[in-house]
């Protein structure tokens, strides 16, 4: 699917230098602090569950260039076919997935997944993608290109800014919002942007990992 971008190649990221500071101080910070925990979790998938320890996933970045989004893997190798044959046989399910793209009972998801998901320690890799500049600490949640016609009018708001590690979405209800809301949240987010919202995010985003709510 080819993603319209909102202007040409030289376009700046919202919140231009100042917000890109802000994300290598956080994430080269939390990522060295972070290492000694992600080599035991990558050790405990690869022991547990064996298969690869990262899952690479094909997302839509800034001004939609596509990017591989890294996360700990917390499902099953098969998990396509996994999806594909529990959709086929739960309608219920089906609709689920139409409508907000997650399942809150996913079949795909292993028992060693689920806790990193419950923690949020799945998405740790993911500093390494802002490190890149692929992502940000702070902004929409990354989406595939499938996705992007769900963003209707607002497509434009989302392509702005580089998607984020945590945004408005998380702290907000993560698997309790609907998708309709998420899409207005990340709106909301990109049009209302200063350097002190995504302080507060930030800050907000660690009380909420701490109290293990869902996972987003």
């Amino acid at each position: 699917m080819a993603i319209a971008r909102p202007h040409g190649p030289d376009l700046q990221p919202l919140g231009g230098r100042p917000k890109r500071g802000l994300d290598l101080a956080v994430a080269s910070t939390a990522l060295v602090l972070a290492l000694p925990l992600m080599a035991v979790v990558a050790l405990l998938i690869k022991v547990i569950t064996g298969g690869p320890v990262l899952f690479v996933h094909r997302r839509i970045g800034f001004n939609g260039t596509p990017f591989d989004c890294y996360k700990f893997r917390t499902m099953a190798e098969n998990a396509d076919q996994v999806l594909e044959e529990y959709l086929a046989c739960n309608p219920r399910a089906a609709e689920e997935w139409r409508e907000t793209q997650k399942l809150k009972n996913d079949p795909r998801t292993t028992l060693l997944g689920q806790m990193l998901r419950m923690s949020s320690l799945d998405e740790l890799p993911q500093l390494i993608n802002i490190i890149r500049g692929e992502m940000s600490c702070v902004g929409p949640r990354p989406i595939v290109a499938g996705e992007m016609s769900r963003y209707g009018a607002v497509a434009y708001e989302y392509l702005k800014t580089r998607p984020g590690l945590t945004g408005l979405w998380q702290i907000s209800g993560r698997n309790d919002i609907d998708y309709a809301s998420r899409v207005a949240l990340d709106a909301q987010y990109v049009r209302n942007w200063s350097i002190w919202t995504d302080l507060i995010i930030l800050a907000k985003t660690a009380y909420a990992v701490m109290r293990f709510d869902e996972a987003s």
